[in-house]
């Protein structure tokens, strides 16, 4: 089968599975469909491994002919990241710009490094010693939380504004922070130049000032266009443009698409759409990309669970992969507590705020692409050769699963504690 028809199957394939897990009302309508994904998987490698039955290599075969990273980098990311822009409010974003800048910038760092140093400490004890580089390379990709998968869980749970917009904010900005920082350490690990700190500064200025510069112009071009729109098709129309051209054209002059994309979504969704729509015209423009926000929902975690077919889990990595969740959440809850330190000198949150956010950090498609993304054929030394990115995408897939399914169904309990406390508050 060729791509198209690939992406044709799995997409009316992801809208039945949708169909199921609506009327499964116990979970979130994404976590739903990712462990029935999980479950199809499981069914068809024991038929595989069973009765040897030919659909499974066939699956397969399709599976790793349709470019997940592509598909997700280049295609889904710009419409999701796009049509959750456009529902945050930019008031409330003002009251914690601090707090999501500190958490998406340094919070990252902080994450990137525990998590590489914790696992290059671990992995020596495991008789398989990695490369610092390579562990930082992990720590890089894991690090970011999931901008899709929080906005389809997080954001619909009722948890406190001000939390709820760290969560959704942090999650917006620092996939373009991680994926500077994945750049810069791949280079260190698998590039024979040197990287220097000017070009580690020129690499940050050039993708993420330069993505949410070129996400301000993309808003001004919307804003000028809608003015000209006559009706209401042309008006959806127009906002077409921002993730498909708009994003291709990021990646062309070397900017950060996903930045871009949530830079122009913030200022449409508070600045162009209110002045130059009507409130019926709003309506619909949020119908219409509610509508397409849940369609690409539903086929990317379909994907998610379907990837099982294709990750390699060797016996020897066994142990990376249950170690992969302690070790990032370890990570996690050291980028949010030293943060966390500060601001509570200078400012009340609820008591329960840190273990919200590092608990409803999820990790999602964004960690899996930048782990397909990394080279085959850099072979570890341990008995049998072991491709360095098995062993990444083994672990990338443990810590995605976890988010998903435990972190995923467990959080609204300490949501609801900590709507309680704010209610204590009020009453008080």
């Amino acid at each position: 089968m060729t791509s198209y028809e690939i992406l044709c199957l799995l997409s009316a394939l992801s809208l039945v599975v949708s169909l199921i897990s609506s009327r499964l009302h116990r979970w979130q309508n994404t976590i739903t469909i990712t462990a029935l994904a999980l479950l199809l998987s499981l069914l068809i490698l024991a038929a595989g491994k069973i009765f040897g039955v030919s659909v499974y290599s066939s699956l397969v075969t399709d599976l790793e002919q349709l470019d997940f990273k592509a598909l997700l980098l280049n295609g889904m990311l710009g419409f999701l990241l796009f049509a959750g822009a456009l529902q945050i409010k930019l008031n409330v974003l003002k009251k914690q710009k601090w707090e999501i800048f500190i958490l998406a910038f340094i919070g990252t760092l902080i994450s990137t490094v525990v998590i590489g140093g914790v696992l290059y400490i671990v992995a020596g004890l495991l008789g398989l010693p990695l490369a610092l580089s390579y562990c930082l390379l992990f720590g890089a990709l894991i690090s970011p939380t999931d901008p899709i998968a929080v906005l389809a869980i997080i954001k619909q749970l009722g948890a406190p504004e001000d939390i709820a917009t760290q969560v959704e904010g942090e999650s917006l900005f620092n996939d373009g922070i991680g994926l500077v920082i994945f750049v810069a350490i791949s280079q260190v690990a698998f590039s024979t130049e040197p990287l220097t700190m000017a070009g580690i500064t020129g690499l940050f200025l050039q993708e993420a000032v330069g993505g949410v510069l070129y996400g301000a112009m993309l808003a001004g071009g919307l804003h000028l266009m809608l003015s000209f729109a006559e009706d209401r098709t042309q008006y959806l129309l127009m906002t077409l443009l921002i993730p498909t051209a708009g994003y291709v054209v990021a990646d062309m002059i070397g900017v950060s698409g996903p930045l871009a994309m949530v830079t122009a979504g913030i200022i449409a969704g508070n600045i162009s759409i209110p002045k130059l729509l009507k409130e019926s015209e709003c309506a619909t423009l949020g119908s219409f990309w509610g509508l397409i926000e849940s369609f690409f929902n539903s086929l990317l975690f379909l994907l998610l669970g379907l990837l099982l077919l294709l990750i390699n889990f060797d016996a020897e990595l066994w142990w990376f992969m249950l170690l992969s969740v302690p070790i990032v959440l370890l990570g996690r809850a050291v980028s949010i507590y030293l943060p966390y330190f500060g601001f509570r000198q200078f400012k009340r949150y609820n008591s329960y705020a840190e273990r919200v956010l590092i608990w409803g950090g999820l990790r999602g498609g964004l960690a899996l692409a930048m782990a397909m993304s990394l080279p085959t054929g850099v072979m570890l030394a341990a008995g049998n050769a072991i491709d360095l990115r098995d062993l990444l995408m083994v672990m990338t897939y443990a810590v995605v699963v976890f988010s998903i399914l435990v972190q995923g169904t467990t959080i609204p309990s300490l949501i609801d504690k900590c709507n309680a406390e704010e209610a204590d508050k009020g009453v008080d």
